[in-house]
């Protein structure tokens, strides 16, 4: 697959894995839809492309509410006529235990990793079935193990992949591919933006950031799957180790993962 001329809509494109992406997919000719709530973030992309003979087209959405992302589409199909890639990468993260958590907050995360990936594609999928498209949804291996501190975040994750994986099924015979990528733990400011229990954002990451994969390598590697038409994409030697041990030896695996996750500054286990 030769992504020029192609049209790509991209959530949660202003900044981190969705601004690499698409920066990439427009230095290579596609028509790229940008999404995202940071108004300001959105047009200096659209300024920088164009700056640099790249296409792309800003749509100011918030995927928690259904009518913005109806309106990405409709505005999509508007100015382009098609939809070949949907990627659903808008996301929030969360630190805190589950006790001490406002349930506002797991709310809050469901309405945009969740309900924007289910807004995004039931107003998006008649035109990709079209096009014989691919739908690509940026989830996390916490969608495939649940992470302590991260309650809300795994649910919502988990919940987006049964939502693909069914999703996918349900057009085995149409021709829709759908992706589900899990970049592992990436350099970008998810965390620098994820909720503490009372719903604030957390600030500083407590990761090193130095010691994790650059949100372009993510975006190569997700770019790289949807021309191969891969059913699922894990990133890093961790993220695939967790996937293995979580099917093979899961009680193993909670240890690991507890002991791990304790050892972070300003770790919420006591």
């Amino acid at each position: 697959m030769e992504f020029t001329k192609k049209v790509v809509i991209i959530t949660g494109a202003s900044s981190g894995i969705g601004l690499a992406l698409a920066n990439e997919f427009a230095n290579q000719g596609a028509f790229v839809v940008a999404a995202a709530r940071s108004k300001d973030k959105l047009l200096t992309l659209e300024t920088q492309a164009h700056n640099s003979n790249g296409k792309v087209m800003a749509v100011l959405t918030d995927v928690s509410r259904e009518e913005d992302c109806k309106n990405l589409i409709d505005t999509t199909i508007n100015k382009f006529g098609k939809i070949d890639i949907l990627i659903s990468n808008a996301g929030v993260s969360m630190r805190a235990l589950f006790e001490d958590t406002d349930l506002h907050v797991i709310g809050k995360l469901m309405d945009v990793n969740f309900w924007g990936t289910v807004y995004c594609t039931k107003y998006a999928l008649p035109h990709l079935l079209k096009t014989k498209g691919t739908l690509v949804g940026v989830s996390s291996v916490a969608g495939y193990k649940g992470l302590p501190g991260r309650t809300g975040y795994s649910a919502s994750k988990f919940a987006m992949q049964g939502f693909l994986g069914v999703v996918r099924t349900e057009n085995l015979k149409k021709g829709l591919h759908v992706l589900i990528a899990c970049p592992g733990f990436t350099s970008s400011n998810i965390r620098n933006t994820a909720l503490a229990a009372d719903g604030t954002q957390q600030g500083e990451s407590p990761r090193d950031e130095n010691k994790m994969m650059s949100a372009e390598d993510v975006a190569t590697r997700i770019m790289k799957s949807i021309k191969q038409r891969k059913r699922n994409l894990v990133l890093t030697t961790q993220g695939r180790l967790i996937v293995f041990l979580n099917k093979f030896f899961p009680s193993l695996l909670d240890q690991i993962i507890y002991n791990q996750l304790a050892k972070e500054p300003d770790s919420p286990f006591k």
